[in-house]
This record gives C-alpha cells, sequence and structure tokens, in this order.
C-alpha cells in the first residue's frame, strides 16, 4: 500500500519542532518521504526511484500532520472498571475494589477489552502503547488484529502470573516484524516478596534487560519499604541490582535526592500519569527536577480506572499545569517530546503511524503498516460482553460512555 498525504502542515518532531507545509509519502510499513512538495519526479530522484503509483492520494487540506502520541504506561484491559471505583486512597482502590475484579477475568475478556481502548487511543492520536496487564498472549492478539504497536511489561506479584510465565512470553513476544514487542517488570515492591524480586534481578541479568516497575507512587508505599528494608524503594532495587541494565519507573512521585541520583547513574526513565496520581491523591511529580537532571521524561495515562480516560493531550495539558503549581511560577517550560521525529531523514523508518488533526468536528487518519483507519465521530463501539462472566460488580459500569469528548460510545451486548 503506497499513501502520499499532500497539502499538509508537517509537524515533524525535530529539534525546533517548526511546522511546515509539505507532503508525506509511505510504502507499507516505511515513511518514503516527509518534506516540502516538489514534482513528483524531483522528489523520486532523491529517493533513487524512477517513479512510484500511490494506491491512495490524500489532501490534507492545510491541517496538521504529526507523528502519533506514544503512550508510555497503561493498563488497557481496565476499561470495565473505568469510575468503579472512585474517591478512595491507592492500598485501598486497589487492594479492595480492583483485584477483586481483575481476578475474574478470563483471557478472552482482556483480549475485548484491550481492543476498546485501543478505539479510545486513536481518539487522541496515541499509535503505541507501552501496556501492563495480565494476559500477554492475548492482548498482543488484540493488538496485532487492530494493527496498533504495543510494548508489554510484565506485572508480576506475588498472588498472580509467574516468573517462569515473564521469561517464556520474554522470549515468545520479542519477534522481528511484530507490532509487538515484550519487556521484563513487576508490579511494585510493595507487592512482591524480597525472593520474588531477587529473581526477576537474576532474569534481568540473564538477558541483560531493562526492568520496569510502579514505583513511590505514593507516601504510604515508601514509608511501608522503609520499615521493611530501611531503605526508599528504589534504594532497595538499587542494593539487589536491578536496574544494572537499566529500565524505568511509573509515577514516581515521592522521589529522594538519593532516589533521583541513581535514577541519574542507571539511566533509567520516568514515566510520569498526572490524573491518575490526581484521583488518587497520591501528588505531583518533581518533572521539572527530573529534567533538570537530564533523567528522560515520558508520559503516560495509566490504566482507564485510575484515569479516566485515555487522552494524551489531557496528560499533556496536566504534566506542564502541575509543574507549574508545584514550583509555583507560571512560566515552567517542559521540553517534553511525546512521538518520534518524522524527517526527510526518516526515510526506511519502520512502521509509520501518523496523526492528522483537522478542523472538522473529528476525523484522525492514522496510517499503520498498510492499513488505513478513519474514524469520526460520533462511534458506536460494539463488543461482546465481559460482563456476563465478570459477574455484578461490573453491571453498570460498563454501560458508561468511554470516551468524554464521544458521547454515544458505548460497551454493549452483540
Amino acid at each position: 500500500m503506497k499513501l502520499r498525504f499532500f497539502n499538509a502542515r508537517i509537524l515533524s518532531m525535530e529539534e525546533g519542532m517548526e511546522i511546515a507545509m509539505g507532503e508525506v509519502w509511505t510504502e507499507d510499513k516505511r515513511i518514503l518521504y516527509a518534506g516540502p512538495s516538489a514534482a513528483k519526479q524531483e522528489i523520486c530522484r532523491k529517493l533513487q526511484r524512477e517513479d512510484i503509483e500511490f494506491n491512495r492520494e490524500i489532501d490534507c487540506d492545510g491541517d496538521l500532520l504529526m507523528p502519533g502520541f506514544k503512550n508510555a504506561h497503561t493498563h488497557s484491559g481496565m476499561t470495565a472498571l473505568r469510575s468503579y471505583a472512585d474517591d478512595l486512597p491507592l492500598n485501598e482502590w486497589l487492594n479492595e475494589q480492583i483485584f477483586p475484579v481483575e481476578a475474574k477475568m478470563t483471557p478472552e475478556d482482556i483480549y475485548e477489552l484491550s481492543r476498546l481502548a485501543i478505539l479510545e487511543y486513536l481518539t487522541s492520536g496515541v499509535t503505541a502503547v507501552f501496556d501492563m496487564y495480565l494476559t500477554p498472549e492475548s492482548i498482543a492478539r488484540s493488538f496485532e488484529d487492530m494493527g496498533m504497536r504495543c510494548v508489554q511489561v510484565r506485572a508480576l506479584n506475588n498472588f498472580s502470573q509467574s516468573l517462569e510465565l515473564m521469561e517464556e512470553m520474554y522470549q515468545k513476544l520479542n519477534q522481528p516484524g511484530s507490532l509487538n514487542s515484550y519487556f521484563l517488570g513487576f508490579h511494585a515492591e510493595y507487592t512482591c516478596s524480597r525472593e520474588l524480586l531477587e529473581q526477576v534481578a537474576s532474569l534481568a541479568q540473564k538477558y541483560q534487560a531493562p526492568v520496569f516497575t510502579h514505583l513511590a507512587e505514593t507516601e504510604a508505599e515508601v514509608e511501608g519499604c522503609k520499615e521493611r528494608y530501611g531503605m526508599t524503594p528504589l534504594v532497595f532495587l538499587d542494593s539487589i541490582h536491578m536496574f544494572d541494565y537499566g529500565g524505568g519507573i511509573y509515577h514516581g512521585v515521592h522521589m529522594t535526592e538519593e532516589d533521583l541520583q541513581i535514577m541519574k547513574k542507571r539511566g533509567l526513565c520516568i514515566v510520569t500519569n498526572p490524573a491518575s496520581n490526581l484521583k488518587l491523591a497520591s501528588g505531583i511529580a518533581p518533572v521539572t527536577e527530573y529534567l533538570k537532571l537530564g533523567i528522560p521524561v515520558a508520559i503516560g495515562t495509566d490504566g482507564p480506572a485510575s484515569n479516566n480516560c485515555l487522552d494524551m493531550f489531557r496528560e499533556m495539558f496536566l504534566v506542564t499545569g502541575l509543574a507549574k503549581v508545584r514550583e509555583m511560577v507560571p512560566f515552567t517550560l517542559i521540553p517534553i517530546s511525546c512521538a518520534a521525529p518524522l524527517s526527510s531523514e526518516t526515510a526506511s523508518m519502520a512502521c509509520p503511524a501518523l496523526v492528522l488533526f483537522t478542523k472538522k468536528v473529528k476525523p484522525i487518519i492514522i496510517t499503520i503498516q498498510d492499513k488505513m483507519v478513519t474514524m469520526v465521530s460520533p462511534l458506536m463501539v460494539i463488543c461482546p460482553p465481559a460482563r456476563e462472566r465478570l459477574g455484578t460488580l461490573t453491571t453498570e459500569v460498563n454501560a458508561l460512555v468511554f470516551a468524554p469528548k464521544i458521547s454515544n460510545a458505548i460497551f454493549c451486548r452483540k
């Protein structure tokens, strides 16, 4: 499939990020050209091609064309739990409300619920996610079937999943040419025994692989770790060589100076989740401090149960707005990029995922591999019901609107 997007305002995400009129050519899984408009023969010469015949040419009518956003931390299968439990602190919300329902979920439930999340990701231009949830094979199948890229990370803990399964999935899902890949990880220090954490660290050593986890999300989590080990969660995990090959943390709200220096030393990244931290009253992450130290910062929505939506525009606004409140200065600037660069130098860039934001009510156009998805609102979503298998606890939840901008989107029976 060869596509040409022309008459577009292109935001390349290169240094400076200037918007310029031009066009983008794609062929199957690759971006061939991104740059100023010119005669077809002239561009072909740059590409060292005699000619190219497009399957479709799309007039962008002066609208913005840019790389898709990357949601750096989410739990896609939690769409059934949106607004299921509100106004609770993290520990109570997780252990008394969320975990009991998740225990009832089947792989097929999570397949369908992840597909629902993917539709919502597309409404704010998300084209790839870093997903942490329960059933890796059904999650991989849902993203493959929908044509979206997914990097999974394990949510290993004391009461579900296993180290053996994590290693099996690490070997099975990291295959060349797939939309899916898989990283080592665990849910959190407080849901794993020391023995299990040391086994994860050993696995990371074996594969020389990075590790990812929730960390320092609440004050109670940090104080609990100090009581158990006499150290903050990050200092403890570093002491058992968890991050010798890098990795990253989600949330990172309550960090000490020692924690920040370990992050810098180990080359760890931080994924901030502002809406989730607000809902659960966890606090505001020190994003400005991370950036001052050169620690890479990414943005994630967290799951729809703790957000309660999957909108990257809202997250970007909250990251910058909350940084101003935390620092108490109105001009805090946070240079965070949520998309990979797109330029003429990226000819041959794998798996294009482009977002077209229009002046009209909604349409987004995404190209992923050789697929073209056009979404226009309002949108009706039809999925098999997870409700019947999960029991009465989620009876009302599955009828909830899943995106604030799409008022008649529902999760309903066949």
